[in-house]
């Protein structure tokens, strides 16, 4: 069999659902390095996220409907994520022609493994990390590749997404994924943990994993002090760097002062300013500052970067503001970053007006317990909470739990919780609500139309007075 990957032999790739987040990446900087790249999308012939599809096309990416057409004799490897069933026309396409079939992660790591490789995982914050990361080693002139789970708003523009860049020196920076187990497949010289808790597996599945990362970490392992069970993990490495705000740490945060969606602070006594808010994105600025510093990044360079960082798309995103209320577009999906992102969005308004939308009723069965708890810890008697029905994204699964079931029981806890199966039919009620001072948070993950779902909010509060 070929060579997976060689930069200077150029092969020829075609990605079935490359219209994902993590897929795209790897296309696009594939692309720029002077590949042929195609690619297929089951969303591709609906018009769901058609924004991606003409930047993707615009790098010379061709796409095609998910029919077995962008495959053909010419094409080296077909790239899978893990939720590309076995039935698919690509698939039985590319086992018609021969073709080698390769999990996204499988190809990654031949990108990776042999360079200057920074891995950032952990089950929170590690899409943020990762973006600072790339971003301010990039910004120090180091020409890093990056390949990351979201799209850095620096970056994005009218033919590129943001989630990728291809560099011209030996760095590379990803975001190392736990949900598909594929965090285990990589070598890196630095490796960032940010924390661990309940997600996609259990804390044991996960912790599990993040030791093999930690084994794997050919120099410098850098973990969040903060986190309980990294605390409690043995990590027999050489060199370890810890950082945090809360225990005592290498890389110690002091001087937070947190105003509306911006956070000072100090380290070591040089000061740092993120256009972010909360404390959950101090300390995710801290793991970025312990990478820049391992690979002598200065400081002052970093606090440049750092205050030019204009964050992520979907995290703690400001869609706009109308009549004195802030419309906020974010990623989260599990308790522990749905509370994140409500404690930080609450620095910054009189009153919360939340909307979640769970994804998978697999996944919202398994925490469910967990998502209750997070909403009845954190919001106020004045908070409203909106849930529309669980994002079905297709295949085969239980709908044995429903968005009812959890505003059921956050109410009988006092909460202003109400369910609205269809998401549409909860702006006319936020309209009937908001007023100005209010935030209103949407969170939900998978779901690429929750952007747009967000702009209809503010749409209608423009025409609402």
């Amino acid at each position: 069999m070929m060579k997976i990957y060689d930069d200077v032999k150029k092969c020829s790739y075609h990605f079935i659902g490359v219209g994902g987040i993590g897929m795209s990446a790897i296309a696009q900087v594939l692309r720029e390095q002077g590949h042929r790249v195609s690619g297929s999308d089951r969303n591709f012939d609906k018009h769901i996220t058609t924004d991606v599809f003409f930047k993707l096309a615009d790098q010379g990416i061709s796409l095609h409907l998910q029919n077995g057409s962008g495959i053909d004799e010419n094409t080296d490897f077909v790239i899978v994520s893990t939720a590309i069933e076995e039935d698919n026309p690509d698939i039985k396409k590319a086992r018609l022609l021969n073709k080698t079939i390769l999990k996204r992660a499988a190809l990654l790591a031949e990108m990776f493994n042999p360079m200057q490789g920074i891995a950032i995982g952990g089950t929170n914050g590690k899409t943020t990390v990762s973006c600072m990361v790339g971003y301010i080693l990039d910004f120090a002139g180091m020409s890093p590749t990056i390949i990351v789970g979201g799209c850095i708003k620096n970056y994005v523009h009218h033919s590129f997404l943001g989630n990728a860049k291809a560099g011209t020196s030996t760095i590379i920076s990803i975001e190392a994924d736990e949900s598909d187990g594929s965090i285990i497949s990589y070598t890196p010289c630095i490796s960032v943990i940010t924390n661990v808790s309940k997600d996609h597996k259990t804390i044991e599945e996960i912790s599990r994993m993040f030791l093999v990362l930690a084994h794997n970490t050919r120099d410098t392992l850098i973990v969040n002090a903060d986190c309980p069970y990294l605390k409690k993990t043995d990590f027999t490495h050489k060199d370890i760097v810890t950082y945090g705000l809360c225990n005592p740490a290498a890389i110690i945060a002091k001087n937070i002062v947190h105003k509306s969606f911006q956070s000072s602070f100090t380290v070591d006594g040089h000061p740092f300013q993120i256009n972010l808010p909360g404390r959950y994105n101090v300390s995710n600025a801290l793991a970025a500052i312990a990478v820049a510093r391992r690979l002598k990044v200065t400081d002052d360079t970093t606090s440049a970067a750092l205050r030019q960082f204009k964050g992520v798309q979907r995290r703690m995103d400001i869609i706009g503001e109308v009549h004195g209320i802030t419309v906020i577009d974010d990623y989260a999906h599990n308790p522990d970053k749905i509370v994140a992102a409500i404690t930080a969005t609450k620095l910054g308004c009189n009153r919360l007006i939340a909307i979640f939308q769970p994804h998978g009723f697999g996944p919202t069965n398994f925490m469910k317990e967990e998502l209750i708890h997070a909403f009845i810890s954190v919001l106020s008697p004045r908070d409203i909470l909106f849930m529309p029905e669980i994002f079905y994204a297709g295949g085969t699964t239980r709908r044995n739990i429903s968005s009812a079931d959890i505003i059921t029981r956050v109410n009988k806890c006092g909460k202003n919780a109400f369910f609205i199966e269809n998401r549409d039919d909860i702006i006319p009620a936020i309209k009937y609500h908001a007023v100005a001072g209010d935030c209103i948070l949407i969170m939900g993950a998978r779901d690429n139309t929750l952007t747009e779902f967000s702009k209809k909010i503010l749409h209608a509060l423009q025409n609402a007075k």
